[in-house]
């Protein structure tokens, strides 16, 4: 699969024969997948001039319209979703068996905020006789989209369809080793009739086209989700403007689980939370913290679980080459602070290809103030921390600058809801790892970031509130 991308701005595809251009690549077999042009501020200022072409006739169109569209949208993504999982695979190395369901969740977001339109509405405030106070939630306006490359299009759908639904308009600049189906998206939105301009998407470098969207001062809203470092220069710069944000900024989530639970399920599960997507997820369930009576036991069943995993069918690659070689860089600095590797920590011998695969790999010996217990990976490796009472696996849990995910393991109902009121984090999964879901709120304590996407909560995160008091 090969193809040439312009950006795509005003309703159509933009081709500047004169642009710098760079390919993405398969982290599979190194094969070219598409090449996209690399935006500069001009190309991002005539994207925010379309946007705000088109701001106000969208804003001011009836939910129920707006609501029609993003529907429609959700149907376009479901008929095309073959093409768009083998982008998908291609360019973020997904497995065959993984992108389908992550292009049926992004169908999901515009089906679901399709029928959430009408959920903006405001209140009235008794002032007392004489008076008539209402408040109005009301879009921000040009919106600007910042997405990673570890799932492309469900992140581009989490942002896009509760912006659109609540009146604002878009432009979106994905990570530039994963820009096809960001494409692909806007490119289908056009075609089921949303208005030219509504949705934009330029491609490029974060330091090029990315800063220009958070500087351009029509852009009033920004959602974005990256690493730490980069939310925090983004961060930098929009406190200047006074610009309001959603940041989802990663984390090192704890995963507890107790002597009680059931440990078949919770191996399951556990495996789940740190091998999901090659370990590329934020809520990555990475510190699993084992009481100590059954460490040993849950270890080897553990162990024997991953051992499971086929490298290059249940576990892909990760997807790029920097992320490749900072994985194998937390080998040396795990072995160099003692942790022992009960599975992996090591390079490949026998890879399935010439991508970037790594090994899953479970560390014991680990103490919560090692670097591998503290920073964020990126891969499929957890470290494993034994505790002894439930007050110590709430302090470890919480020792962390991160708060984004945790996990309880028990079949103690009472035990599972106090530790889950207890632990810092922003979503809280108990007897499970959650799959991904429309309808739940998403965000992080913390430096895992602040403001929520997804669920109705992100209407309220994509809209400003106005209070009108009337007096009689």
């Amino acid at each position: 699969m090969k193809a040439t991308y312009g950006h795509w701005i005003g309703g159509r595809e933009v081709v500047d024969a004169a642009a710098s251009r760079m390919t993405t690549t398969s982290p599979v077999n190194g094969r070219t997948v598409a090449s996209i042009p690399l935006g500069t501020s001009a190309d991002v200022t005539a994207a925010v001039d379309a946007a705000s072409d088109a701001l106000a006739a969208w804003r001011d169109q009836t939910p129920a319209a707006r609501g029609r569209l993003l529907t429609a949208l959700s149907t376009a993504i479901t008929d095309n979703a073959t093409k768009l999982a083998e982008l998908e695979s291609a360019e973020a190395g997904k497995p065959d068996w993984l992108s389908p369901a992550e292009v049926a969740n992004s169908a999901l977001y515009f089906e679901f905020y399709g029928g959430l339109v009408h959920a903006t509405h405001g209140e009235t405030i008794d002032l007392g006789p004489g008076y008539h106070c209402f408040t109005q939630r009301e879009p921000f306006g040009v919106v600007g989209v910042i997405t990673p490359w570890n799932a492309p299009l469900n992140q581009a759908a989490r942002a896009v369809a509760p912006a659109l639904a609540a009146g604002n308009t878009v432009v979106i600049k994905p990570s530039e080793f994963t820009s096809a189906t960001t494409l692909e998206l806007a490119r289908l939105a056009t075609e089921i009739g949303l208005p030219p301009g509504v949705l934009n998407v330029v491609t490029g470098t974060g330091n090029e086209a990315g800063a220009a969207l958070v500087r351009d001062s029509r852009v009033r809203k920004l959602a974005f989700t990256g690493s730490l470092r980069a939310g925090r220069e983004i961060g930098k710069v929009a406190a200047d403007r006074i610009l309001p944000m959603t940041l989802e900024l990663g984390g090192k989530s704890a995963n507890i689980v107790f002597a009680d639970a059931d440990l078949d399920r919770a191996v399951a599960g556990s495996l789940r939370a740190f091998s999901a997507n090659t370990g590329q997820t934020c809520t990555a369930g990475t510190r699993l913290l084992v009481q100590r009576e059954i460490h040993d036991e849950f270890v080897s069943k553990l162990t024997a679980a991953a051992q499971e995993l086929q490298i290059g069918q249940a576990l892909g690659p990760v997807t790029t080459a920097a992320q490749y070689a900072k994985v194998h860089e937390y080998f040396d600095i795990a072995r160099a602070d003692g942790a022992v590797a009960a599975l992996g920590g090591a390079p490949l011998t026998d890879p399935p290809a010439e991508g970037y695969f790594v090994p899953p790999t479970i560390y014991t010996g680990v103490h919560n103030d090692m670097r591998v217990a503290r920073e964020e990976i990126f891969g499929p490796v957890v470290v494993v921390i034994p505790f002894d009472t439930e007050q110590e696996a709430v302090t470890i849990a919480n020792d962390s600058e991160y708060g984004l995910a945790a996990g309880v393991w028990t079949t103690n109902v009472s035990r599972a809801l106090t530790v889950a009121g207890q632990l810092e984090a922003g979503q809280v999964y108990v007897n499970t790892w959650l799959s991904p879901t429309v309808q739940t709120p998403f965000g992080g304590y913390k430096l895992s970031g602040y403001g929520r996407e997804k669920g109705v909560e992100a209407l309220q995160h994509y809209t400003q509130l106005k209070c009108v008091a009337v007096e009689l």
